[in-house]
């Protein structure tokens, strides 16, 4: 496949047994598998790929109480030997920047039975704070769906042996949920660690045990878990193994990176680990009350929410009420029910001026997607600023009428309006790889007339994954409408798109790619000089897109609503489609009218002038050496240490163009760029400074301002230490656009 054609997954991709086969009848088939077990060391797995149906090697193990206990034990040895040991040749995960800023060391296995990660990483915690928080995996794991404990053993050395049956949702629509039959062991080393150690039962006898369960592929987790270990001066060192086999036979080929990549699990599993309790250990050291008047717990368990909510409806289990209707012919969206009391309980769905709402059912859309050499986080990022690109007024409108009436009485720093839509941040993890926002959709109204569909609404919207730097993360865009009381318990109906990177290939620098996108999709001149230096510098990528939406509806609008829901799906996806064509390096690579974006005749133009301005009016070169062409003049532009960006000359200014610096202190890229406007990174008091200072602009052609705050587009506050502001002139002395250069720029 050339460049970034994107297929919905369903339709065009040939998976019968588990695309086109219901879920129940799936799983059935796959239970049908003799899954061998080999329990001699820490290089125990259930064999995976063509060997699935070998038949048992070794005899029954005893699941007795004693048994258990040698089985306990064993597994706190292999464990151990993993963790600080040499049982699993370790090598440093791709990616992971050591230093005073890293969360920690992760390592990720070279060649082992199935896929393994550590980690070693110091939090504020006390050790039997921490074993608490990494005991309760539903809360900090988004993936794990449930942690049952069964039975609960006392040893003679004052530790525990638990037997445990846990759920993991499957991450996209492709792939069956995977579930584990474990025993857990907690016991205290005579140095005064805390152990927490996990393995799979398997074949035993004389004890309980876990019988297949429908929908879920039984995976075998191998010796691993938590050693921590009590710091002098507060505090704790945990090391993490997380050692798994996912039966990567059981997925579609296409999607077996997922279960068969090192670098994925660790992504998942441990690194989420030491970020929760990093998380944890931050909001006990900081203040209780967030400036939204909100604890951050509060804020972390509406995260929670929408991203297991997200879960549900992609997964859609039947336990849960989770019925499938029939398609109009095409399978390519599938259409699930949800009438059950329990799920409409958890909504509590109600209008803002009292009257009940008559919604008694909810309807989920969703379908999978293949994208081609599209960076997920670049994807994402302009789906969450570009969201007019892609929704529908309408079904935005049916779903607020559903959930609320009414203004929702939210107050707070904008972030930007890009639109018809105004971001206004709520919450971010310590280190922004996850973002809690408030999106508040503008216009939605058919006419001054319609009494039903409010005009405006607001969205609660979780987006996580937009670190372009980030190997192998999954990138995340949730939202659910939310009421006008923004409630603590509010009702969430998540919907939102899930990208998974297939392949693990780093991008190369992705200003390349963003500028030469800008002057593809902006400039669009023509030419005879094609660039490849994009698709040559970024390996080929593969991603999987899963989208998911949910509508409440009245039961008797079954029909109506499900055509609804399909059609706009299916919308989506053109969308998605178009815009990942887009930002395709390869696509802009292989048009000759598509120009390397340092090579670009405006691009390189606008540089001159910008240098040539702030020489005319300021006396002094704005780089060191000015007497360069016009190509090296735009590359030291594009690499300069301050954020210089350019914006219109009209009432309400918005920006055109920026170099790196810019892109990197507004976390944004230039096609986002396009559609914000210069008010929107400034806070009230920055705003009247700026247009006080407008006039002097126009007259004196430059004005110096003092050092303030700004806001990047995730809501970030970044300070600097001056802006200059000047006039850009064209060839004619012309006023072409203003340049703004944000000195000394460093984030809050």
């Amino acid at each position: 496949m050339i460049g970034c054609r994107s297929r919905c997954l369903n339709s065009s991709m040939k998976m019968a047994i588990f695309v086109n086969t219901p879920p129940k009848i799936m799983a059935l088939s796959l239970q049908t598998k003799q899954q061998p077990t080999k329990d001699t060391s820490c290089e125990s797995a259930v064999t995976s790929g063509q060997q699935h149906n070998l038949t048992t090697q070794h005899p029954p193990r005893d699941a007795s109480p004693a048994g258990l206990l040698s089985i306990a034990e064993e597994t706190l040895a292999e464990f151990l030997s993993k963790a600080t040991g040499t049982a699993v040749e370790w090598v440093q995960m791709p990616g992971m920047k050591p230093g005073p800023d890293s969360i920690g060391i992760v390592a990720i296995s070279h060649s082992c039975t199935g896929v393994a990660a550590r980690a070693c990483g110091l939090v504020g915690l006390e050790p039997t704070r921490v074993a608490e928080i990494l005991k309760d995996r539903p809360l900090w794991f988004q993936d794990c769906r449930a942690v049952d404990v069964l039975n609960v053993l006392p040893t003679a050395n004052g530790g525990t042996i638990e037997l445990l049956y846990m759920q993991l949702y499957a991450p996209t629509t492709l792939a069956p949920a995977r579930d584990f039959w474990l025993l857990r062991y907690t016991s205290v080393l005579e140095d005064g660690s805390l152990v927490i150690c996990e393995r799979s039962l398997k074949n035993t006898q004389n004890g309980p045990s876990m019988p297949p369960v429908q929908h879920f592929v039984r995976a075998e987790m191998l010796p691993s878990g938590y050693l921590i270990r009590p710091c002098e001066g507060g505090g704790s060192i945990i090391h993490i193994v997380d050692h798994m086999n996912l039966e990567p036979w059981s997925v579609p080929e296409v999607l077996r990176p997922l279960y068969e990549s090192s670098t994925v699990l660790a992504q998942k599993t441990s690194i989420v680990a030491l970020r929760h309790l990093r998380q944890i250990s931050h909001e006990v050291s900081q203040s209780n009350v967030t400036g939204w008047g909100r604890r951050p717990a509060a804020l972390r368990a509406l995260s929670q929410r929408l991203s297991r909510g997200f879960n549900e409806a992609l997964n859609g289990f039947t336990d849960e009420g989770w019925t499938t209707i029939g398609n109009d012919g095409v399978d390519d969206v599938t259409i699930l029910v949800n009438s059950s009391p329990d799920k409409l309980m958890g909504l509590n769905l109600s209008f803002a001026n009292g009257f009940p709402s008559v919604s008694n059912a909810v309807l989920c859309a969703k379908a999978s997607m293949l994208l081609q050499n599209v960076p997920p986080a670049i994807l994402l990022r302009f789906l969450r600023e570009h969201r007019s690109e892609w929704a529908d007024n309408n079904m935005d409108a049916y779903t607020a009428a559903a959930i609320k009436v009414g203004p929702c009485s939210l107050s707070g720093s904008r972030v930007g309006n890009y639109g018809g839509q105004v971001i206004l941040p709520l919450a971010h993890t310590i280190e922004h790889e996850e973002f809690l926002e408030v999106i508040k959709l503008e216009g939605i109204a058919h006419s001054p007339e319609d009494t039903i569909m409010p005009r405006e609404m607001f969205l609660l919207q979780l987006c996580s994954g937009m670190d372009e730097n980030a190997v192998g993360t999954c990138a995340e865009l949730i939202s659910a409408p939310i009421d006008a009381s923004f409630a603590d318990d509010a009702p969430l109906l998540p919907s939102g798109f899930r990208i998974i990177p297939l392949e693990s290939g780093k991008e190369a620098s992705s200003p390349n790619r963003t500028l030469d996108l800008a002057s593809a999709l902006d400039i669009g001149s023509s030419g005879n000089r094609a660039s490849n230096e994009c698709a040559g510098n970024s390996s080929y990528m593969r991603s999987v897109m899963t989208i998911a939406f949910e509508f409440a509806f009245e039961s008797h609008m079954q029909e109506h609503v499900a055509s609804m829901a399909r059609q706009y799906v299916r919308s989506i996806i053109s969308s998605v489609q178009r815009v990942a064509l887009a930002l395709s390096p390869s696509h802009l690579s292989s048009h000759a009218g598509l120009r390397s974006p340092l090579g670009t005749p405006e691009a390189q133009t606008l540089a001159h002038w910008i240098c040539n301005s702030y020489r005319c009016y300021l006396g002094v070169e704005l780089l060191k050496s000015n007497n360069e062409g016009n190509e090296s003049l735009l590359k030291s532009l594009w690499h300069h240490s301050d954020a210089i960006l350019c914006c219109t000359l009209k009432a309400l200014p918005v920006f055109t163009f920026s170099n790196q610096a810019g892109l990197d202190m507004l976390e944004t890229t230039l096609v986002a760029l396009q559609d914000t406007p210069l008010e929107k990174i400034f806070d009230d008091h920055g705003r009247k400074i700026l247009f006080s200072e407008f006039p002097q602009i126009i007259q004196q052609g430059f004005v110096c301002l003092q050092g303030g705050i700004c806001l990047s587009s995730m809501g970030r506050p970044v300070s600097y230490e001056r802006v200059v502001a000047w006039k850009v002139l064209n060839e004619e002395e012309n006023a072409h656009c203003m340049c703004f250069m944000f000195m000394n720029w460093s984030f809050v």
